[in-house]
């Protein structure tokens, strides 16, 4: 005895799996395509004679934008002081200004503060360097299994790495202050 799945029966089987699953989400359309010969199948490509179904959850995506290319610093105009790089528009007349001896107080408190977090910075790294002994620190008392211990000393390394990785933005922050 064979089994024949009608138009029907797949709609309720469709329509009760969907129902069941109250989480399922259509992650592309599906499209009802009936051929000549009255077969009806779903699919997720749009072919003749196809229509797209309207599913709850399906969000199409977004239409894709232009993207006008960015135009080169050489090809910039320059604007009235003669600088390619600063803001083509000048400043309103009622913008705050701040004069210069009172930037370089800002900039020079900045520079300090940033060099204290560079010095905590350099101190945690040293302090996590002796922790680490070259890759070889001392087990605890709770690190009968070795892999609790080889999964301390990963940490150990990924936490040097990243105390490392600030120390070399604090320098760089440093450097670019006027």
């Amino acid at each position: 005895m064979t089994t024949s799945v009608t138009c029907r029966g797949l709609k309720l089987a469709l329509a009760a799996g969907l129902t069941m699953t109250g989480a399922a989400q259509a992650q592309t359309p599906v499209y009802k395509c009936t051929d000549a010969q009255g077969r009806v199948e779903f699919t997720d490509t749009n072919k003749k004679g196809c229509k797209m179904l309207d599913l709850p959850g399906y969000i199409p995506a977004p239409v894709a934008r232009t993207v006008t290319p960015a135009v080169p610093t050489a090809a910039r105009p320059l604007n009235p002081a003669g600088n390619a790089n600063a803001a083509a528009a000048p400043s309103p007349s009622d913008f705050p200004r701040v004069d210069t001896g009172q930037q370089r107080a800002r900039d020079n408190d900045r520079r300090e503060i940033l060099n204290e977090e560079l010095r905590a910075e350099e101190q945690k790294l040293a302090e996590q360097r002796r922790e680490f002994n070259n890759g070889e620190p001392p087990r605890n008392g709770n690190e009968r299994n070795y892999a609790k211990y080889q999964e301390r000393v990963g940490q150990m390394r990924e936490d040097i790495g990243r105390t490392e990785r600030n120390i070399e933005a604090l320098r760089r922050e440093i450097g670019n202050i006027r």
